[in-house]
This record gives C-alpha cells, structure tokens and sequence, in this order.
C-alpha cells in the first residue's frame, strides 16, 4: 500500500513522476470504507500502548498546496484515536513573536511529548517551500545580510535533517506526507468552496493567486523532498486526488511506523504484583 508512496533518500524527485490520481487497485471510495475501518482500529489500538509505555512520540508532518486534503486526512484517520494522546497544531503565517525566534522555534515548542502523537498541519518545511518561492518573507525574518546566501535554502535543508535526525535519536517517530493534487483537481475544489455557503469560509482569494506560481512550488516540493528524505525520517509523496485513496496509505504508513517500534504494555514488578494482590483484598473485603 505505502511502497509506490515511499522516496527512498538520494531520489531525483520529479512530481512528474507521481500521478495525483493513483488509486492502486481500489475503483470507489466503497471500495476502502472497510480498510479505513480496520486502520483507524488499529491505530486505536497501537496509540494506547504507545501511550502506556511512554518511551516514543510520534511526528506526522503534513503537507500539501492549498486543498490538497490535509484536514480531511486528519479528521478521518485519526477519528479513532484518543483525544489525551493525540495533538494538532496548524503552522500558518509567523506572529510577530515567532519572528523574533529562529524559523524553527515555533515548531519544536510543538513537539510531541513521550507517548503522544503529534501532527503538523504545514510545518518547518514551510521555511523552504512559501519563504522560497516568495523570497520577500525571507526580509521578514531580519536575519543578518551575511547569512543570506545562495545556498540559504540548501542550509536550511541540512538544518532540517540534522534537527529531525536528533529527534529521532530521542525517541521521536517521524513520518512526512506531502498530500500530491493536481491542479485540475485543485481548480475542483476551490469552486466547489465557492460554489457551496457551508464551504465558502474555507476559501480566499490568496488560495487562488497562489496557482500562479504552481510550478515554482512543484520545484520547491521536488528539492525538498529529495534533500530531506532519510531512512530515519521518510517522506512520502501520496496521491491526493482522490481522498478515500489518500487516508488508507496515510493510515498503513503510520501504523507502519508504530508496528516497527515493539510496543508493549508496561510489566509490573514483583512488588507492583504484590501491591495489586493487597489491593484486591482490600475492595474484596468491602
């Protein structure tokens, strides 16, 4: 299911590369209801022990160009998971306060503490996608001259690895998901947010002056991807025309990622065992 999905690190990305509308051998979104189910089951499942050992967390980054699916993903594959466990944070345009810290900062104050899940809808990986193409946001982040070189983007990059390679090193499970639609599909989908009163607050007019510079963020994509995709750290490129298709791959691929990791529910000790059998007495003499 995430094989097709996967980029091995040192791939030469080329969007191109990756149909939007794959959907394997599934023809509906009937067709995946009962899959989706059993995922999101077991996800159940693989959180509650995740939670009771407390020695993991789990990153799931999301990214996508607008409409690209992101809430939806998340509203559907994690629909089963335990609110205690799990948290979301949007990363949208800086604060004033943000700017003030370093482009990573605001990210991993966020990060997910031993046990949780957390997922980042957008991310760091902002800071060399929006910031690359619109290079007037980079003025913005009152970074010294010196520091603003032609292989800023390449540096961040090696940042990036180097952050996401010591978070791993503690414990951290990272997964990354670019949501990959087409600009057709994408064209469908504003129109409907226009076209429907209940959708009409999830559009603005920035969404679409955005496909203007489509090429320029599929470069960005491709370069990210290719420089930041580890074994440690995988990206996958998903098709995201077709959101039944999208949320099965996403879902396997998470729990991919906890099936890897052994958990188990904590042993007691002898003395624990002998503390529960004091306690039974207790209540059953009551």
């Amino acid at each position: 299911m995430t094989k097709p999905s996967l980029i091995p690190p040192g791939t030469q990305v080329s969007l191109a590369d990756y149909d939007p509308n794959y959907h394997g051998d599934y023809h509906s979104k009937g067709e995946t209801k009962a899959e989706l189910k059993r995922n999101v089951k077991q996800l159940q499942d693989l959180q509650e022990v995740l939670w009771a050992e407390g020695k993991h967390a789990l990153l799931i980054v999301l990214q996508a160009l607008d409409a690209g699916g992101k809430d939806g993903t998340i509203k559907h594959v994690m629909r089963g998971v335990n609110p205690q466990g799990c948290q979301v944070f949007s990363f949208r345009a800086p604060s004033a306060e943000e700017l003030d810290h370093d482009y990573l900062w605001r990210c991993l104050r966020r990060m997910p503490e031993r046990g949780r899940i957390g997922i980042f809808n957008r991310s760091y990986y902002e800071e060399v996608l929006v910031v690359r193409v619109h290079e007037d946001l980079l003025a913005k982040q009152k970074l010294p001259p010196s520091l603003v070189t032609k292989s800023i983007w390449e540096d961040r990059c090696e940042d990036i690895r180097n952050v996401e390679r010591y978070l791993v090193r503690n414990g951290v499970v990272i997964r990354k998901f670019f949501l990959h639609v087409s600009k057709k599909e994408q064209k469908k989908r504003f129109l409907e947010r226009i076209d429907d009163p209940d959708k009409n607050w999830k559009f603005s007019m920035a969404d679409a002056r955005e496909r203007a510079y489509w090429d320029d963020y599929a470069k960005a994509y491709e370069q990210m991807i290719r420089t930041t995709a580890t074994e440690h750290a995988p990206w996958y490129v998903v098709p995201a025309d077709r959101k039944w298709f999208t949320r099965i791959v996403v879902a396997a691929a998470i729990i991919d990622a906890l099936g890897c990791l052994d958990l188990e529910f904590p042993k007691l000790d002898a003395a624990k065992k002998e503390e529960l059998s004091a306690a039974r007495a207790v209540l059953t003499s009551e």
